[in-house]
């Protein structure tokens, strides 16, 4: 009578051509084929393995396709809305295709990064290549923690370099030609708190008045408005906890303000009874919240009028960082401005502005750390300096 294998024991013979494994689990035999009989030896160590930290048969049979879209299902209520539709399509388009029918005990390091090679060669960006793996990272924790798999096959993955890109901004003299030209526009008064302040798009069109200190001339940063698929814009958390900022205004800023105020008042009126009450400082014609789009639109061809460098809307907030930095802003006060978590955050976006500033901190210590020559025998005041 044959001996019945226990649990986890392995085994393996030789079929035909192809090396053959197996493993029991839960009294059911797990099998796979490999050419050589040290894959055999290998697989059946790193089956072990993973049924000692809970693998079961059942759960060595899930492919990752099937994983990932019930990690997505339960997922998308712990992110964001549009966090969870950027998971899903880069997981439609950049995994399951290729990838999804892999069992998730069968994936490996090599398998990843052969993956994420491929993905290149068919044109995909580093930066997409990388946003697929933060992807199967987080599903795979997920996995580990689960005990499908007892350990992350994309841990170590070599991922494609980004390149730096040369970071664009309008100078002191194209903000005064773009300044004179946006008069005209009714975005004025969000163009110029976009540069004064350097806050994100999102954030100004979710600005309410009742954010605005007009006595202390403070502006509290507490939401931004975003479309999500099947919802229109709606409004969210800013993106951090560093994005719940209190930013200080001018004098010069607050009176453009209580002049889009006015202007608010009188598109009300003329909405009457169409006008959607938010209290926005930069609503729509029917008081509800601009779209972005429009915005850009807008933007684009007030640069062109004003004969500046074409650049994204997002870079008025470089524009903005620029400024202050090289005007003798400390980096720490520029940080909280910009509602980043960490002044390293700032240093690392902004770090190829300092070099001006450099110069002025080295001008600094050439007067401060300097010796003045003196020859004795000179009268230094009402006194004279003798060689002993």
């Amino acid at each position: 009578m044959a001996k019945r294998r226990t649990n986890q024991e392995g085994s393996i013979w030789k079929d035909r051509k192809k090396w053959r494994a197996a493993v029991t689990i839960d009294g059911q035999r797990l099998t796979c084929n490999f050419d050589t009989r040290d894959e055999c030896v290998a697989w059946i160590r790193k089956t072990q393995t993973q049924v000692e930290r809970g693998m079961t048969y059942s759960k060595a049979n899930v492919t990752l396709g099937d994983f990932i879209q019930k990690w997505l299902e339960f997922h998308k209520t712990t992110v964001a809305p549009n966090t969870a539709v950027q998971y899903k399509q880069l997981t439609n388009n950049y995994i399951l295709p290729e990838i999804g029918k892999i069992k998730l005990r069968d994936l490996s390091l090599s398998i990843i990064e052969a993956h994420y090679m491929a993905l290149q060669k068919n044109g995909l960006g580093a930066s997409a290549v990388r946003y697929v793996h933060a992807v199967l990272r987080k599903c795979l924790n997920d996995a580990v923690r689960r005990g499908y798999i007892g350990y992350n096959p994309t841990l170590g993955a070599i991922l494609p370099r980004i390149e730096d890109k040369e970071m664009v901004f309008l100078d002191e003299d194209e903000i005064l030609q773009f300044l004179i030209t946006i008069q005209e526009s009714p975005y004025n008064a969000l163009y110029t708190l976009a540069i004064k302040t350097g806050m994100r798009k999102g954030e100004l069109l979710a600005l309410k008045w009742a954010d605005l200190n007009w006595q202390n001339g403070t502006l509290r940063v507490q939401r931004q408005v975003q479309r999500i698929k099947g919802q229109g814009l709606v409004f969210r958390p800013p993106k951090t906890r560093a994005g719940r900022r209190t930013v200080q205004l001018g004098q010069k800023t607050l009176e453009i303000l209580r002049q889009q105020y006015q202007e608010c008042k009188q598109l009300a009126n003329i909405a009457g009874e169409d006008w959607k009450e938010h209290g926005l400082i930069f609503p729509s014609v029917v008081g509800t919240p601009l779209d972005g789009e429009n915005v850009t639109k807008d933007f684009k061809a007030q640069l062109a009028k004003a004969g500046v460098k074409k650049i994204r809307f997002h870079d008025l907030r470089h524009t903005a960082a620029s400024l202050l930095l090289n005007n003798g802003v400390p980096v720490i006060v520029v940080s909280k401005m910009l509602g980043h978590a960490k002044t390293s955050t700032t240093l690392n976006i902004y770090g190829h502005l300092m070099p001006t500033m450099q110069e002025q901190a080295a001008q600094v210590m050439d007067e401060i750390v300097t010796l003045i020559p003196v020859k004795f025998g000179e009268t230094l005041g009402s006194e004279t300096l003798s060689k002993r």
